[in-house]
């Protein structure tokens, strides 16, 4: 199999990116709807709703406005539609994370809300990134030139580090180590941090091995971000430090 893999289908180019991305949708939320289901769920049903309307706009806003910031050389576009479709999962997770702050404050919603998503999170990100390994150099989930026995032609007949097959293989152990996690865990919201600083601290080290061309501090606009997370989240970080000590 070629890597971009671009199946043809009754004379039509498959956009298989695009259509991993909407089984990840799908999927993802079917495995909410499942989670749901079968466990106890404090928050009204109500409340709910409002909280995955405030997820999916803050992670609308956020996946877009943190897609043009890591990549500034498209600034200069003048197609309003091709800006709008530059997009990144860490913005999104984030800005997802301020838009259900935010619901939750205008509901007047006092309870952690972020466990119930977190394994179909994973789940979403995993099918998605399938798509972005397929898509090879189509998609900048691609790394530098390397002589590392995993290096990989993804379309420009260089050998570069596979990013993406190194995510799918990072989410895949994470999944199953939050899965067990979540049988031991007593703190509502401490499953969704977990994740969070997990995955945050993978794309910060990752970032290095990825070609960036927009460096502030030495960091990718990423890589802030990342920062910003563990930032937020500190008052988690400084309270499992205090547990392991």
């Amino acid at each position: 199999m070629d890597i971009p893999f671009e199946p043809v289908i009754f004379n039509y180019t498959i956009n298989i990116h695009l259509i991993l991305e909407y089984l990840a949708f799908f999927l993802g939320y079917r495995y909410y709807a499942y989670l749901k289901r079968h466990q106890k769920d404090i928050i009204s049903s109500t409340n709910r709703l409002y909280i995955i309307l405030g997820a999916a706009i803050g992670a609308l806003l956020g996946s877009r406005i943190v897609g043009l910031l890591e990549h500034p050389q498209l600034w200069s576009q003048k197609s309003i539609v091709y800006l709008l479709n530059v997009k990144t999962i860490m913005g999104g997770l984030f800005g997802g994370l301020l838009g259900v702050e935010l619901a939750k404050k205008i509901i007047g919603e006092k309870h952690s809300s972020g466990d119930l998503f977190t394994l179909p999170i994973i789940l979403g990100i995993f099918i998605g990134r399938i798509g972005c390994f397929l898509s090879g150099v189509n998609e900048f989930t691609y790394g530098k030139e390397t002589n590392f026995f995993m290096g990989m032609d993804l379309g420009d007949g260089l050998l570069r580090h596979p990013i993406a097959l190194y995510e799918l293989l990072f989410l895949l152990i994470l999944f199953f180590i939050l899965k067990i996690c979540s049988k031991k865990i007593n703190e509502r919201g401490d499953l969704f941090k977990l994740f969070m600083l997990s995955y945050f601290g993978f794309r910060f080290g990752i970032e290095f091995l990825k070609p960036n061309q927009f460096f502030v501090l030495g960091l990718s606009s990423i890589q802030i971000l990342c920062i910003i997370c563990w930032l937020y989240y500190y008052r988690f970080i400084l309270k499992a430090m205090k547990y392991a000590r």
